[in-house]
């Protein structure tokens, strides 16, 4: 067994390989080239919880799941919000294979599924990128949403301003050469004429209110993956085109969509489908250059293992990580 840390998996996983992988895992998800369950949530005192993320990968013969703990007050400790790890098996033996940190897979994949959702459904010309939220996953879906779309503009927003300005001048000091990057005072200051949005916050109430959203935009809702939370006004997602990473999940655990759903804002049918779907050209994405589209991200254990499995695939060939005999 090999366990590989969070340095070395930086290393190995660049974001624009893993936004091949996610591609191809969200397709063979839709494809039924890949099985998971829903996550198992055991809730913590402080606001706290720990999940269990099982999924299996047919064509990698792959079976595994993530173990993560979610404790969005640790921002105010210093603290990462997301830690855990990603357990990889043999499906033919049952021998466990790899352990690999989960931080860092999770800030990358996420991102990176933002990047191939933003390939199929915002507008190829975008220009201008609002991120919403100032932490671990804007500081990635920043690289990510460079790799798929020819931005040159960011307005970014966070409740804190102190961690605002921190993101605002270390994104100066790695992209001030070709992006200008302006640090607004409201969230509706950050999404006015821009192209993509990415929602990235811990919140569990609307951040971004209809009125502010411009026609033709695309939106990564991200932060929000409880059945009570959401980052997006009602009106927002009765505007859009809306997409998920899991039609199951969403239907379970996407307070951005099952709020509005249980107003009677939108029906059953608001959801179009998955992202993978899309991928596989069986649903359509974008329809015009005016409409809203809007893709709720929850995170899935098959993102994760695609992720780790080919994260271990690369330490044997070069040698990373320790090994362990069990």
């Amino acid at each position: 067994m090999i366990v590989i840390g969070q340095n070395e998996v930086s290393e190995l996983l660049s974001m624009e390989t893993c936004i091949t992988l996610m591609e191809n895992a969200l397709k063979d998800l839709s494809a039924g080239q890949a099985e998971q369950q829903l996550r198992s949530v055991v809730p913590v005192r402080e606001g706290g919880l720990m999940g269990l993320m099982p999924a299996y990968l047919i064509r990698q013969q792959i079976v595994g799941a993530k173990l993560i703990s979610v404790f969005p007050g640790n921002h105010n400790r210093g603290l990462p919000s997301h830690q855990g790890a990603i357990a990889l098996f043999d499906s033919a033996t049952g021998a466990l294979k790899a352990i690999v940190d989960g931080r860092r897979v999770t800030a990358i994949r996420t991102a990176a599924v933002s990047a191939a959702a933003s390939k199929q459904l915002s507008a190829p010309g975008s220009r201008t990128l609002s991120l919403i939220g100032t932490g671990e996953q804007a500081r990635s879906h920043l690289e990510a949403m460079l790799l798929v779309r020819p931005i040159e503009q960011v307005k970014i927003w966070s409740p804190n301003r102190r961690h605002a300005e921190q993101f605002q001048s270390e994104m100066e000091h790695l992209y001030g050469s070709r992006l200008r990057i302006s640090l607004c005072a409201t969230a509706e200051q950050a999404v006015s004429g821009t192209d993509i949005i990415c929602t990235v916050t811990s919140s569990t109430t609307p951040v971004l209110q209809n009125e502010w959203i411009p026609d033709g935009v695309h939106i990564n809702a991200v932060g929000a993956c409880r059945a009570a939370d959401r980052e997006l006004a009602t009106g927002i997602v009765k505007r859009s085109r809306l997409f998920a990473d899991r039609r199951e999940s969403a239907e379970s655990e996407a307070g951005d969509y099952l709020i509005p759903l249980q107003e009677g804002a939108i029906g059953n049918g608001h959801l179009i489908g998955e992202i993978g779907e899309v991928l596989l050209g069986q649903i359509e994405g974008r329809t015009s250059d005016h409409e809203v589209t809007l893709f709720k991200s929850l995170g899935l254990a098959v993102e994760d293992l695609a992720a780790a499995a080919y994260i271990a695939e690369q330490a044997e060939l070069l040698g990373k990580g320790t090994t362990i005999e069990m």
